[in-house]
């Protein structure tokens, strides 16, 4: 197959590459170019607009601004739409009226909800984003639907006679990771590599990760096999515990493990007196810390047809972990 990636020089788009390139053509859209093993070249959004992009036969949407735990200023939530909705506004449409068959869009958990209501979150929850990051991808993805029931709409004025054979796929995963990644598992890696205590092993709680080597079968698969078009939750068949993640950082990196069972209510007064203070732990972080966030995967497991992703939740987290270690 032709594929185009956009945002191919992230660390999803990298892992794609290298995942996808030994029996596929690839092509990618970026705001930068380089030459990169795998990729026959890199156009520009620019070259989108003109139409000196190549026909291909399905397309990858990537690009976009990652989330933020941060404070966000009202310029920094302007850039969160003009990316995460806009970009994919403009994707989306050009697949319309293109040749392209397949259209794959990385949503996020986030833009179905903030926190975990209940055990799990699957695909038929009522969309609660909280911030500029979900609500961006819930508003793309609210495009892309709105496209689809209804693609010749005068919005774009694109029509498209193939748009019956054509299949859309919106995935909303959960932190994905891998070598390379620079997110937050890196974080606390480095944290508890140097042997500090861990003093939240009081919180007992489940979150789902996503390992990259996952994230590749699964879109390997949506690319060759005739799935449904629709929404799919993607990560991990298991969930893993802080304290777990802990535990097999120091196996790893060969530290002791120290987790201390600080009383919660304690930890919780230090948190609201560390956001007066603006110390690390404040209470957003440690929500997110000790957060249950366990998303299912029965969808895009039963329509690929498999009872089980290839890499099991702590074999990926230990790959990853690894490789911080190296």
């Amino acid at each position: 197959m032709r594929i185009l990636i956009t945002g191919i020089h992230g660390f999803v788009g990298s892992n794609l590459v290298k995942a996808l390139s030994g029996e596929h053509v690839i092509y990618g859209l970026d705001i930068v170019a380089p030459e990169k093993a795998g990729v026959v070249k890199t156009y520009s959004w620019d070259d989108l607009n003109r139409g000196n992009v190549p026909e291909t036969d399905a397309i990858i949407h990537l690009a976009g601004k990652a989330h933020d735990v941060k404070g966000v200023s009202s310029k920094q939530r302007e850039e969160y739409f003009e990316i995460n909705t806009g970009l994919s506004e403009t994707i989306y449409d050009y697949f319309l009226g293109s040749a392209a068959e397949k259209f794959v869009f990385f949503s996020s958990v986030k833009a179905a909800a903030e926190m975990v209501e209940g055990d799990f979150v699957d695909e038929n929850v009522t969309p609660k984003p909280h911030g500029p990051y979900g609500e961006s991808k819930m508003a793309a993805e609210r495009y892309i639907l709105s496209r689809i029931e209804n693609p010749d709409t005068q919005q774009s004025g694109i029509t498209n006679p193939r748009q019956r054979q054509q299949r859309t796929y919106i995935l909303r995963p959960c932190m994905i990771h891998g070598p390379g990644n620079k997110g937050n598992l890196n974080l606390l890696y480095g944290v508890v590599s140097k042997g500090m205590p861990w003093p939240l092993g009081a919180f007992e709680n489940r979150r789902t990760f996503t390992s990259i080597d996952n994230v590749s079968f699964i879109v390997n698969g949506l690319l060759t096999k005739d799935v449904e078009s629709g929404i799919y939750n993607i990560n991990d068949d298991e969930a893993v515990s802080s304290n777990e993640l802990i535990q097999l950082i120091c196996e790893v990196t060969g530290k002791k493990a120290r987790i201390w069972r600080m009383p919660c209510q304690l930890m919780r007064g230090m948190a609201k007196a560390g956001g007066w203070l603006h110390l690390p732990l404040d209470e957003e972080r440690l929500r997110k810390l000790t957060e249950n966030y366990v998303s299912s995967n029965a969808k895009i497991k039963q329509a690929l047809g498999v009872e089980h992703l290839p890499v099991r939740a702590r074999d990926g987290l230990r790959k990853t972990i690894e490789s911080f270690n190296n």
